[in-house]
């Protein structure tokens, strides 16, 4: 027997001890007035049974399902889109310690081929297009409309997309730690990597030359000389954080984004939405911080190109600012759903 399966044998025969242990209660015709309201069985999710508010929902058409959680009760309604791509919801985990407290519903969502969610291997799935798709489809599932729609970094790429397609269901909109073009986030991380000592800029930039992105120096100097400054400036970086890095789906990024920070290689490659952000007429929110790889300024920017939009800044924060300088930034959060 291997070692999944003795664990799997170990657990089970633990359940069916407990189970014999409990004491056998007498029946009720009242139910709990707790009990969940019946749903009508999707083939997806489990029907009357509490699942602490996760729920599995169809996308591409139903061809695949995509994992859910809603935490909190409220009239205002966040859905989060996380980064990435390819990463997952974990990293967001900090937002059950202040929306649900505040009376603010969230919906965490794990994008196909993340985490909780199915992973096909279909590289013909990993575009912007159908993963702005998949958001309506999920927004349908939930069954949320007039809600506010929260990205960070990646996330806020879909976020844009998907305002400018579908901005008749959105209540109010946050765009957290993205540009509005890849061009402006290339030359905002060239000028962070101009920060580091010369004799370890010039070992980057011969690694990169050979493109050895996967070598262990190039990885050391990310993980020892960069992403401490410019990612998050925590010491140690918060759990979750560290389990969506472990959990992150690497052949969506590459395919995507790439393999740097720096270069820019995936199909993302041409995504320019300045020129279209005046479109977006919905109130929103945009959030940038004092040393992330995105620019702040940029997020100053895209606040004044749109109609009804503000600009929320953290001086000690860098690209998750919602750990590094949580509590500005989550104040400045709360203000801005606070009037949606």
């Amino acid at each position: 027997m291997n070692r999944r399966n003795l664990l799997a044998a170990s657990a089970a025969s633990a359940v069916v001890g407990a189970l014999r242990a409990m004491p056998v209660r007498a029946a009720s015709n009242a139910a709990p007035a707790s009990d969940p309201v019946p749903v009508r069985p999707d083939g997806l999710n489990p029907p009357g049974i509490r699942v602490a508010g996760i729920r599995m929902l169809p996308v591409v058409g139903g061809k695949y399902k995509v994992w859910t959680k809603k935490v909190g009760s409220g009239p205002i309604k966040v859905l989060l889109l996380h980064g990435g791509p390819g990463f997952s919801h974990e990293y967001l985990e900090a937002f059950e310690s202040f929306l649900p407290q505040a009376g603010i519903e969230m919906y965490y969502y794990d994008q196909l081929g993340c985490n909780n969610s199915d992973q096909p291997d279909d590289p013909a799935l990993w575009t912007l297009a159908r993963y702005t798709e998949e958001v309506e489809e999920v927004r349908r599932g939930l069954g949320l409309d007039d809600f506010v729609l929260y990205g960070h970094s990646w996330g806020g790429i879909l976020a844009i997309e998907y305002a400018l397609k579908y901005q008749q269901h959105l209540r109010g909109l946050v765009i957290s730690n993205m540009s509005a073009g890849v061009q402006s986030a290339l030359k905002r991380s060239a000028s962070i990597k101009l920060q580091l000592p010369h004799d370890t800029l010039m070992r980057l930039n011969a690694l990169e030359a050979k493109q050895a992105y996967d070598s262990p120096e190039y990885q050391k100097i990310m993980m020892e000389d960069l992403y401490p400054k410019m990612l998050c400036r925590t010491k140690p970086w918060p759990e979750p954080v560290m389990r969506a890095l472990r959990h992150a789906n690497d052949k969506i990024y590459n395919f995507m984004q790439g393999k740097s920070e720096f270069v820019v290689t995936g199909n993302l490659k041409d995504w320019e939405r300045w020129d279209r952000l005046v479109e977006i007429k919905t109130k929103a929110l945009t959030i940038g911080a004092q040393y992330d790889e995105m620019d702040p300024q940029d997020m100053k920017k895209m606040a004044g190109l749109m109609q009804n939009a503000g600009y929320a800044f953290c001086p000690n924060g860098s690209h998750m600012c919602l750990w590094d300088d949580q509590k500005v930034y989550f104040r400045q959060l709360l203000d801005f759903l606070r009037t949606v």
